[in-house]
């Protein structure tokens, strides 16, 4: 832990190892309103100095992009002021983490909420005799309770997925007839955009996997595929033995979903996988996302101890792939 010892006089008297290495070499001997520029860490400092009260407060350090967060305990001493360093950034980003969350989530209830809140009210004034208006506004409520609905289901997902994602699937599914079995329950889907969706290349293999979050995993994709693929468009699935992945450094087994849609800017692919992120908002909800299907997707592969890859050019189209190593993969 780093630790630092202040004189009576203000100077650093002395510095642990772990303190140079976090802070730097130039701290002995400098004042510490020079070293510690921050009201609150002077403060405390200060009260330790002259009125020998101990005191804990908050250090922030910026390092490149990103912020390096200390807790500080200081605490008086007969030669002046002994300050340790807790280092608390990884527990200050879950916090934050999840702060973002219950507002992301409030953020995407309240809509919905507002807007069958308000059409209650109309019907139970002003359009309460109006046919046509009540029918319009029930349609409309419907499908604002349904998005509600997707919302809820994601989010309890999601959390079932992270309890998960520390154990290893033990059950042996063919991989290729659980393609199969999706892309025809996604028929409806495939009609109403009047996209096609071609599986190619589809050797048998038993692959260890839960089979239901795998289901989950690919109708996200495929699902996605045709819905942002453009219409009279063909979304490819390709299924494939890799002899060496290079990133896993083993043999694998590799999905790929390829689209011929508008593309995605490639300053938006590090952040697709992020919850609630979206590329494009509006479109998203008015085709019936809710901004978690790509991290549910993340978490699951994770568990499979595989990884997700996405490539996107504009104005071509997307391939998302998922990769599962050797030692999930059997040959039937």
């Amino acid at each position: 832990m780093p630790a630092l010892l202040i004189a009576k006089d203000g100077r650093i008297a002395a510095v642990n190892g772990a303190a140079r290495g976090a802070m730097g070499d130039d701290l002995l001997g400098r004042l510490y309103l020079m070293a510690f520029r921050q009201p609150a860490m002077a403060d405390c400092i200060e009260a330790a100095l002259r009125k020998d009260v101990a005191a804990v407060t908050r250090y922030v350090r910026q390092v490149g992009a990103a912020e390096q967060i200390f807790r500080v305990t200081v605490t008086p001493v007969p030669s002046g002021a002994m300050c340790a360093f807790e280092d608390v950034s990884a527990q200050e980003e879950v916090g934050q983490l999840r702060r973002d969350f219950v507002a992301n989530v409030s953020h995407e209830l309240r809509t919905p909420l507002t807007a069958l809140m308000g059409f209650i009210e109309t019907l139970q004034g002003a359009a309460r005799d109006d046919a046509a208006a009540r029918d319009r506004f029930l349609a409309v409520m419907g499908r604002e309770a349904g998005r509600m609905n997707r919302l809820v289901g994601d989010l309890l997902s999601l959390s079932r997925v992270e309890a998960q994602e520390r154990v290893r699937p033990t059950q042996s599914i063919d991989i290729s007839q659980l393609l199969v079995r999706v892309i025809c329950d996604l028929r409806p889907v495939q009609l109403a955009a009047r996209v096609k969706v071609e599986l190619s290349n589809a050797p048998n293999i038993m692959v260890r996997a839960d089979a239901d979050q795998m289901v989950q995993v690919l109708t996200n994709l495929i699902e996605n595929a045709i819905k942002y693929g453009g219409s009279d468009k063909v979304v490819h699935v390709v299924l494939r033995r890799e002899q060496r992945d290079p990133v896993l450094r083993s043999s694998a087994v590799q999905i790929d979903v390829i689209d011929q849609g508008e593309g995605i800017d490639a300053i938006h692919l590090p952040r697709l996988t992020e919850r609630f992120y979206r590329v494009d908002a509006h479109r998203s909800r008015e085709k019936g996302g809710t901004g978690l299907g790509l991290a549910i997707v993340k978490h699951i592969i994770n568990r499979h101890r595989g990884r997700l890859m996405i490539a996107s050019e504009k104005g071509v189209g997307s391939t998302f792939s998922i990769v599962l190593p050797d030692d999930a993969v059997t040959v039937g």
